[in-house]
């Protein structure tokens, strides 16, 4: 056993004790958690390593280092110590995601390194909810993506993706990746949508579930039909389904200056709980 403060990569045997440390948080932990509930702690199957801090032997903080960098109930110690050891590897990662306060210092120990990047959203408000909307009336034309639609449904999470992120998930391979993902979804429920004469109106998916929580993402509106308060009915719809068929609690994170948003999901039944930040590669 471990006897001193120190940081490894987790192998599968140490897979209960990981998730015992990602579902102490199972809001804010829900898109690793889902993840290694799938792949486990194999770092092929997993898309990438579990860093794991250990005090006096046991396991009390993680970071998820793949194609994100995610730290995970990280202890001001184990933001140190995950920040060392990314700094040695150097960046593989698009992105550095996570709790507000341990990812602001692990960006502030990396960003000497890593800089410049590309984005920092340092603000964006995590919500939750765990009831349906009492207030607004579900979407009835909101439904799950049938997957003979994938070229229907396509065209609008490119479109969503591009205007979030600030590039096209098309680039570099071509797409395929982020076509995969999309048909995962769609393949496995969690894609929805409402369809008018042939156009997606309005689209969100739940991006990660876990039996304690989901997590809705993807969420967008057809620029021609914004203004309207479909994103309102529509989140009514998905929230709905979420509830009923995924899991009790839902949440979302959503960038703090996207006022309109933040007010939509809180007309839903959605209130803010923490707080989460994104930097952009």
């Amino acid at each position: 056993m471990l006897t001193q403060t120190t940081t490894r990569v987790l192998e599968p045997a140490d897979l209960g004790a990981a998730l015992a440390v990602l579902e102490s948080a199972p809001v804010e932990n829900a898109f690793v958690t889902a993840r290694v509930r799938v792949a486990g702690l194999d770092p092929w199957r997993l898309g990438g390593e579990m860093w794991g801090w250990y005090t006096e032997g046991r396991l009390t903080s993680l970071c998820y280092s793949g194609a994100n960098l995610v730290p995970i109930c990280a202890t001001p110690e184990a933001v140190r110590a995950f920040a060392e050891r990314a700094r040695r590897i150097g960046r593989r990662c698009s992105s550095i995601v996570g709790p507000a306060g341990p990812t602001a210092e692990l960006w502030r120990l990396l960003e000497p390194s890593w800089g410049p990047a590309r984005d920092v959203r340092a603000h964006q408000p995590l919500m939750v909810a765990e009831e349906p909307s009492a207030t607004v009336g579900p979407d009835p034309l909101v439904r799950r993506v049938r997957k003979d639609e994938m070229d229907v449904i396509m065209p609008a999470c490119v479109a969503m993706f591009t205007e979030e992120v600030g590039v096209s998930p098309m680039a570099g391979d071509g797409g395929l990746l982020y076509q995969a993902r999309v048909a995962e979804l769609v393949a496995a429920g969690r894609s929805f949508a409402r369809i008018d004469d042939g156009k997606v109106v309005f689209k969100a998916e739940i991006g990660a579930a876990t039996r304690q929580a989901c997590q809705i993402q993807g969420v967008w509106v057809a620029p021609e039909h914004r203004g309207r308060g479909l994103s309102e009915t529509g989140m009514a719809a998905v929230l709905q389904y979420a509830l009923a068929d995924v899991a009790p609690v839902v949440s979302l994170y959503v960038n703090d200056y996207n006022t309109p948003a933040r007010a939509a999901y809180r007309r839903v039944g959605f209130r803010e709980t923490g707080a989460f930040m994104s930097v952009l590669f």
